[in-house]
């Protein structure tokens, strides 16, 4: 969604996206594209959004608290030859951006952070030409690169090292070619981006958000059975890989169409590696919770700059709730079987939030989650739905 909303906005003319989100962190993205001028008009399944704004000098861009959204306009902030602004705030205030320094000098902008995190003020215009990036820290910014580059007067060729969460790169480039961006055939960390490219408007219809259904789908192994529809089983979503962390564990499902069935069952505790799909890490300990067994999720290095220190997090409240799980340099270790219930923080993280509740389905006691509100940022009716299927949900301060 936020993609397209970056997309619709550099491209002339009127875009319009069908199936919108609107979660906060796309909601906060399409404020300030309204608060800097450009036109969206909302209808229940399309948005319209005339394109082709320019940002004005000493513009500020305000994201919020979307990761996303501040990795991608740093660099399309930086095509003007005057200065823009991004800021953010709450978790998204302590999430590092000095990924975005090295890259952008080498481009010819002019950068400036606040000791490496949020604002970000940026003084264009972007040339284009060689640039190396690193991707260790998640692919956000590289696809604000990927978005920006073809704009640049000139050819890039943009080298990214380290390079993780790879499908969401794949994605971005999916998104790129229904806007008319072309970016040739490259290699795993080489991006030959041709310059003096124009976005073209266009009709973009929202896939469903695997993200989001890993929790139903995890809640259905754990406590049932669930029909999610409206997802993509061809998806370049990272998160897609659910599935096969769930054939892992020995649970049935089936995929029809758009959609998805889960059954519960006898879980088999499994070994998976999250360093390209981050995301999936508290529904997967959700699920390794109820295994029999121990599991071990890899890659855990990612999930130290989230909404909080998810890992840190992850293994603390698991705890709170009698989930023993143990955390050794990039592993978490799980060891699962059962989950007492108890009371758990979401630390202001809307997937701590989601997989407590999934953790609370079959618990000995009820599980309380703290700041339970969180969830709006990525997933807002979550409870509402969690309720349609049967869990028992009672919300007090939420």
């Amino acid at each position: 969604m936020i993609r397209a909303l970056a997309g619709a906005w550099l491209a002339e003319g009127k875009s319009r996206i069908f199936r919108p989100s609107r979660c906060r962190d796309a909601m906060d993205v399409s404020r300030t594209l309204i608060e800097n001028g450009v036109r969206i008009s909302r209808e229940e399944d399309m948005w319209e959004i005339d394109g082709g704004t320019d940002i004005y000098p000493e513009s500020v861009i305000d994201v919020g608290e979307s990761g996303l959204g501040a990795r991608l306009f740093i660099p399309l902030a930086a095509r003007y030859a005057h200065p823009v602004t991004i800021q953010g705030a709450g978790s998204l205030l302590q999430r590092p951006v000095n990924m975005v320094t090295g890259p952008l000098t080498q481009l010819g902008i002019d950068v400036q952070t606040s000791g490496g995190y949020l604002p970000v003020t940026v003084k264009g215009p972007l040339k284009g030409g060689k640039v190396t990036a690193d991707g260790s820290q998640g692919s956000q910014f590289i696809t604000g690169l990927l978005m920006a580059l073809p704009l640049a007067a000139t050819d890039s060729v943009l080298t990214v090292q380290s390079l993780r969460s790879r499908p969401y790169v794949d994605l971005t480039i999916e998104v790129l070619s229904l806007f008319g961006i072309y970016i040739p055939e490259h290699n795993p960390d080489i991006f030959t981006i041709p310059g003096n490219q124009h976005y073209q408007a266009t009709d973009i219809t929202i896939e469903g958000d695997w993200s989001g259904a890993a929790f139903l789908l995890v809640a259905a192994a754990i406590a049932g059975e669930v029909t999610v529809a409206g997802l993509n089983p061809g998806s370049r979503q990272a998160d897609r890989m659910i599935l096969d962390v769930l054939k892992k564990a020995g649970v049935s499902f089936r995929v029809a169409g758009d959609e998805v069935t889960v059954s519960s069952g006898h879980l088999r505790p499994f070994d998976f590696d999250i360093t390209h799909c981050p995301d999936l890490a508290p529904p997967l300990l959700a699920l390794a919770a109820y295994a029999e067994g121990t599991s071990v999720l890899s890659g855990a290095g990612r999930l130290l700059t989230k909404e909080s220190n998810r890992a840190e997090t992850l293994s603390r409240e698991a705890g709170n709730l009698g989930v023993r799980v143990e955390q050794t340099g990039d592993t978490l270790v799980i060891h699962g079987g059962k989950v007492n219930g108890g009371k758990v923080h979401a630390h202001n993280d809307h997937r701590i939030a989601m997989a407590a509740a999934v953790m609370g389905l079959h618990a000995r006691k009820p599980v309380i989650i703290d700041n339970a509100s969180c969830v709006e940022k990525s997933y807002p009716q979550f409870f509402e739905d969690f309720k349609k299927l049967g869990a028992k949900v009672y919300q007090e301060s939420y």
